[in-house]
């Protein structure tokens, strides 16, 4: 800038207003005030062109707080003054960051307008800021590789101003990055982090933030989750507003799958960037949120939200941006059974318009998509093409991108009837997949990965059901079965302390509350939320070193391990259900017609024990019986009956996620043992048995606890028993780490919204699945004799996620759980004869038979207990 040495009160009010100027561009919180405090004075002075610069400076901080309207008037004011007084240079600077402002306001006819009459106007010193507007409205608009050829000149040209170098070394990461180009992404992200240092607290946080962006962009994303944790702080530090945040947060939240937690965060970065004036970037979220809605199934909601975008977009003339709504548009329409005969033009031209945009992610989405309409329009050729332009397109991109192309792939295959062709790419997607799954760093995140290969299973599975080769199809099947369970974090006891003492203090705060008041306050349950929320972000972001994928058992492996056994691995295959039986022979595949009668018999059933535990009057419990005795015959008649076994042959299942909470032990006459997949029971039996010392807990507010605690005691010499107030969860916690035999007979708290905090009731409060995950605790066998301590939760990919699959994950051989509700007292007897069973050195399965066979099945409790316990595991 010029004249900023004149010594008269005007030239020292514009040196103040230059300097608030500079200062606001990397302190907009910081220095706004001295910025309107020069505007002030400027006005009351008739200084206008420190008035200018200070204008400019004010709606600079206004931009950056996402406050555009008021920022634009600012400027729409400053340009007048520049003109009237003659100040073409000042003028040219106001109108390049009016074009900043119109761009955000998604006013890119106004922006190219600005930045063409600024063009004529500004000096030399600030071309490298007009060429920075230029590349961002380009990038923008969808010329990606336009822009980003700018910005590499700004870099290159020595004399372009140290914010100016952060702003291009910053876009020209997301640029790079959304080319697919993530090593030179990262190089320049980093560039852009040393430069912002010398810049300002505003630009600490916004390099924060994108470098969180750009390693999302490039796969690795507890990396991404690290640096979004730290580019909040540093944001809201400099004051500023997360409405963008959250909207590259929800993107890789869709990425990891967590589609809850995307839904919320997108639609709250959506009506933030819209109520804050920033429809540009708002628009953008709006899409995000339709693609996370789509994802998690609701077609109609989808096209919706991507209609919506695709008119803000062309509305905002980025051809880029609507081409990429219009793949979630035709997508949820061919769901939702809506497409429409021009949907194959759209679509291919929109996949054309991002490959030339250089959108490699977006091109790869669209040309799938593009496959799947025009296969369904009879346009084979087409379908195939555009598969095959997705697959050479994805090659060089991240994993889960290279995940769309084998899909991609595997489908042109499937298309021309190359069998071969389909087997290979889908098990090169699912190795890409398990390398991915072992990489990241919590039990959770791993389930929910599984997600991103179902269609590549179903792919294989059905090339393998037609090839007749019963064994190579088990042996696909456990490619896509529990995969998460089959790797386990190195224990962490020392991880968020500080955050699991605070929840633990607030649960007590809340059991006082409901002593005292009968109720939780809604205060108290909003902080445990909170603070759970906090500890499951951790837990997905933390440092870990990437495991190796589990090995996957083939059937082979499996026989040699059955000794007098069965086992039966249940597939899902379409709307049908399949059994893989497996005995010391042979692999044989068994059709069971459709799953859907299963499932409902498996409710009804369920519903019916839950009624079976209420008192009531006689006649309504006997119609539960009833209508359990009549579930319970049509499940074994469509479940168990087609596999003709001999009924007293011991049984191992392997349940499907949609048929876990099947109370299979029920099912058949002879032990059952259940587990959630074929390898994950073969681990199981290799570990070794288990040592003599044994546990016996009973928790507080059962007034059978004490009595089955000491009944089961009685089975075992020299049992440790933690009864009344000496069952705290520190003290269960380190016997429990030292134990070969642990029974707990306490409440248990299913958590089907978060299953990492599903817990198991202490006298000082509940011990949570993370607690014991994080210590690596994990005993040899395990009976959890409380209410649904079996009933995992169930996620894509046959992945479940409770205490029977963390614990059989971690180490743990075999382990007895309830799937329903239980009986307390009613409990005392069946724990009693388990545990007989067991010092008698019979297996989890074999004990369990006995015990249930004990029972007295008259009485409605004893019959829930005959249902609901199963054993899992090979011990």
């Amino acid at each position: 800038m010029t004249g900023a040495d004149d010594e008269s009160p005007d030239g020292a009010l514009l040196i103040r207003a230059i300097a608030a100027h500079d200062g606001v561009v990397g302190d907009p919180a910081g220095f706004e005030t001295e910025a309107r405090s020069v505007v002030r004075e400027a006005r009351r002075a008739g200084a206008v062109e420190a008035l200018v610069v200070a204008l400019r400076a004010v709606a600079w901080s206004e931009r950056a707080q996402q406050r555009n309207v008021a920022a634009l008037r600012l400027l729409m004011e400053a340009s007048r003054l520049a003109r009237r007084g003659g100040l073409p240079h000042r003028l040219g600077e106001v109108l390049t960051t009016r074009a900043a402002v119109n761009l955000e306001l998604g006013k890119t006819t106004a922006a190219r307008r600005d930045l063409h009459r600024a063009g004529e106007l500004v000096t030399a010193a600030d071309s490298p800021d007009l060429q920075l507007k230029r590349a961002v409205l380009l990038c923008n608009v969808g010329h990606v590789a336009s822009g980003a050829e700018i910005l590499r000149e700004i870099l290159s040209a020595p004399a372009a101003p140290v914010d100016v170098r952060t702003r291009a070394a910053n876009n020209l990461a997301l640029a790079e990055s959304l080319s697919g180009e993530f090593d030179r992404a990262l190089e320049h992200i980093d560039l852009a982090a040393a430069l912002a240092r010398e810049v300002g607290p505003a630009f600490v946080g916004f390099v924060a933030h994108n470098r969180g962006v750009v390693l999302a962009q490039s796969g690795r994303l507890s990396e991404a989750l690290r640096q979004f944790d730290e580019a909040v702080q540093l944001l809201t530090a400099a004051g500023l507003p997360l409405g963008e945040f959250y909207a590259e947060h929800t993107e890789t939240l869709l990425a990891l799958r967590a589609l809850p937690e995307a839904a919320e965060l997108g639609r709250r970065a959506a009506d933030a960037l819209e109520l804050n004036d920033v429809p540009l970037i708002a628009a953008e979220a709006r899409l995000r949120l339709a693609e996370v809605v789509l994802h998690a199934g609701d077609a109609e909601q989808a096209r919706a939200e991507a209609d919506r975008a695709i008119g803000q977009f062309r509305s905002q003339r980025r051809n880029g941006w609507v081409a990429l709504a219009t793949v979630v548009s035709v997508e949820a329409g061919r769901q939702s059974a809506r497409s429409q005969a021009q949907d194959v033009g759209r679509i291919c031209r929109a996949a054309d318009t991002l490959g030339r945009s250089g959108m490699v992610a977006g091109a790869v989405a669209a040309d799938i998509v593009a496959g799947r309409v025009a296969s369904a329009a009879g346009r084979s050729g087409t379908a195939r093409r555009r598969w095959m332009s997705a697959y050479d397109r994805s090659r060089e991109g991240p994993v889960l991108l290279r995940l769309q192309g084998r899909l991609a792939a595997g489908l042109a295959a499937a298309a021309a009837d190359d069998g071969a062709g389909v087997l290979a790419h889908c098990r090169a997607g699912l190795d890409d997949l398990a390398a991915h799954r072992a990489a990241l760093p919590s039990m959770e995140l791993r389930a929910l990965a599984s997600g991103h290969g179902v269609e590549l299973g179903r792919l294989g599975l059905g090339v393998l059901l037609r090839s007749r080769r019963p064994a190579r199809t088990f042996d696909w099947t456990e490619r896509t079965r529990a995969a998460a369970l089959l790797v386990a974090d190195p224990p962490a006891p020392d991880a968020v302390i500080e955050e699991r003492a605070a929840l633990a203090a607030l649960r007590a705060e809340l059991a006082e509350a409901r002593r005292g008041t009968g109720v939780e306050p809604a205060a108290l349950l909003a902080r445990q939320a909170a603070g759970e929320a906090r500890i499951r972000r951790a837990t997905w972001s933390r440092r870990a070193s990437p495991g190796t994928p589990g090995a996957v058992v083939p059937a082979s492996a499996v026989r040699d391990l059955l000794e007098d056994r069965v086992l039966v691995s249940y597939v899902r295959h379409g709307a049908d259900l399949l059994a893989l039986v497996v005995d010391r022979t042979r692999t044989r595949v068994v059709e069971l017609g459709p799953l859907a009668p299963l499932r409902f018999e498996s409710d009804s059933l369920l519903f019916a024990l839950r009624r079976l535990t209420r008192p009531g009057r006689p006649a309504a419990l006997e119609g539960a019986r009833a209508s359990a005795e009549h579930a319970l015959a049509t499940l074994r008649r469509l479940a168990v009956g087609p596999l003709g076994l001999d009924p007293d042959v011991p049984l191992v299942v392997i349940p499907t996620s949609d048929t876990h909470r099947v109370p299979w032990s029920a099912l058949h006459d002879g032990p059952v043992g259940v587990a959630p997949s074929a390898s994950l029971w073969a681990a199981t039996r290799r570990r070794r048995g288990a040592p003599a010392s044994v546990l016996v807990v009973a928790g507080p507010d059962l007034p059978g606890a004490e009595p089955e605690a000491a009944a089961v005691a009685a089975c075992h010499t020299g049992a440790v028993v933690h009864t009344g107030s000496a069952a705290t969860t520190a003290s269960v916690l380190e016997a429990m780490s030292g134990a070969g035999l642990v029974h707990l007979a306490c409440h248990g708290v299913l958590r089907s919204d978060n299953p990492i905090f599903s817990s198991l009731q202490m006298a000082d409060g509940p011990l949570t699945l993370h607690e014991l995950d994080l210590r690596g605790i994990a005993p040899a066998r395990m009976v959890l004799a409380s209410c649904d301590s079996a009933a995992d939760t169930s996620y894509a990919g046959d992945e479940v996620l409770g205490f029977v699959g963390a614990l059989l994950s971690r180490g743990t051989a075999g382990l007895v759980a309830s799937i329903v509700p239980v009986g307390d007292s009613e409990s005392i007897a069946l724990a009693a004869h388990l545990h007989r069973g067991l010092a008698d050195g019979l297996r989890m399965t074999d004990a369990l038979h006995r015990a249930r066979a004990a029972l007295d099945t008259s009485d409605p409790r004893g019959f829930v207990n005959w249902c609901g316990f199963t054993a899992y595991g090979g011990a």
